[in-house]
């Protein structure tokens, strides 16, 4: 059930937490403080104070984000410890489906990527298939750690933009 902007507004905190705090995988610090921000006067407002507030971060703190993010088809799905919202994502991208030659070419991947960079590979599932994501987590792997970094991040707020219309309403067309 989506909400309008104000009722996101009249939200208490703890409620603004518990419902949109997962926009961001894993980070409800992120909801927690641009709670202060309210009232937001639109969907995108209360989207651009989140993307603020990550990109007003250091480097560390977005690599942090990004390591809050589960590797894509890795053991989190497979022991069944995703959240909901990664769950549903990453079957409807096909992560779930991997016959056995793609779920080794993704491990082997996932581990190169982390090892280079430090973080895991982040890619909006929503956004793509399984071939897609299996050839942008190649093609990826070689990039520099800064690039790889900002195209992480903005992976991520993708991902949260999708997350974000699924629990608020975005702005109406204006009534004549």
């Amino acid at each position: 059930m989506s909400m309008d902007i104000a009722a996101v507004n009249a939200l208490p905190y703890e409620d603004f937490v518990n419902i949109l705090g997962n926009v961001v995988e894993r980070c409800p610090i992120i909801t927690a403080a641009v709670w202060s921000r309210r009232p937001f006067l639109s969907f995108g407002d209360l989207e651009g104070a989140i993307s603020e507030f990550i990109d007003a971060l250091p480097e560390s703190g977005k690599e942090g984000i990004l390591r809050c993010h589960p590797d894509l088809a890795g053991r989190d799905l497979q022991s069944g410890t995703l959240t909901l919202e990664s769950r549903q994502e990453q079957a409807g991208a096909g992560m779930d489906a991997l016959n056995s030659a793609e779920a080794s070419r993704m491990a082997r991947l996932n581990q190169e990527y982390k090892e280079r960079f430090g973080f895991p590979f982040v890619i909006c599932a929503r956004m793509n298939d399984k071939a897609n994501i299996l050839r942008q987590l190649f093609e990826r792997c070689q990039n520099e750690r800064a690039v790889e970094r900002a195209r992480g991040i903005e992976e991520v707020k993708k991902i949260c933009r999708l997350r974000l219309q699924s629990l608020v309403l975005t702005d109406a067309p204006n009534k004549l």
